[in-house]
């Protein structure tokens, strides 16, 4: 042992100023999933091996030498800190939005949400498939998506289909041609917004003025 060691030694208030070097600070493998196992852990799950099992699936190549430990550090925390479970503004917000658009974490999360609820994993896939429709303009496949609805037990979405199926062909319409009312719509809310601004302050001839010289 060298002089430098031993005043290394002697230096230190706490066993953590021991931790110096190049390794100190590194990510590792487990840290872009760590939001699974603070989940798992919140649940009441506390089987590393477990654990690790299940999160090998999603992606991670962490060993589980490097989970257990990361429970063990969760264990012996006065104050562990756990995840909070996303809101369902959040949930929401994850599915409606492109696949390719989440980082990894939301990514994560998400998948750690619908795992545990098929009834959501189920309603995220319809809800993707129809928004790749709509952007897309593949209004041909309404059909398909119409009975792969009705064969999950998915109230909400039985209401949505048979909304849709009493207008089938206008809505296959609007999801297949380029054309829209976008901009009929603008007109009408410019005129609603200049209505609003003049109730019980004038009359039509007033209002037609300006919705005239406003065009």
């Amino acid at each position: 042992m060298t002089s430098r060691t031993v005043k290394l030694f002697a230096d230190a208030a706490n066993p953590e100023d021991l931790f110096q070097g190049q390794w100190q600070g590194r990510l590792s493998k487990l840290d872009a999933f760590k939001p699974y196992p603070d989940d798992r852990w919140n649940q009441g799950c506390t089987n590393a091996w477990r654990v690790w099992e299940e999160i090998v699936p999603l992606g991670c190549q962490g060993s589980y030498q490097r989970v257990r430990a990361y429970f063990r550090e969760k264990r012996l925390s006065p104050g562990p800190v756990t995840a909070q479970p996303p809101s369902p503004q959040v949930v929401a917000g994850w599915i409606l939005r492109r696949p390719e658009a989440l980082t990894e974490t939301e990514h994560l999360r998400l998948k750690t949400v619908l795992i545990h609820c098929p009834e959501l994993d189920a309603l995220t896939s319809h809800v993707r498939s129809f928004g790749q429709m709509l952007t897309e303009r593949q209004g041909e496949r309404l059909p398909q998506w119409l009975d792969a609805v009705r064969r999950d037990d998915l109230s909400g979405l039985h209401t949505l289909a048979a909304g849709i199926d009493r207008d089938r062909e206008a809505v296959i319409a609007g999801l297949t041609l380029p054309w829209s009312s976008g901009v009929v719509e603008r007109h009408v809310n410019r005129i609603k917004m200049l209505k609003h601004q003049m109730f019980g302050r004038a009359g039509f001839y007033l209002l037609r003025k300006r919705v005239l010289l406003y065009s």
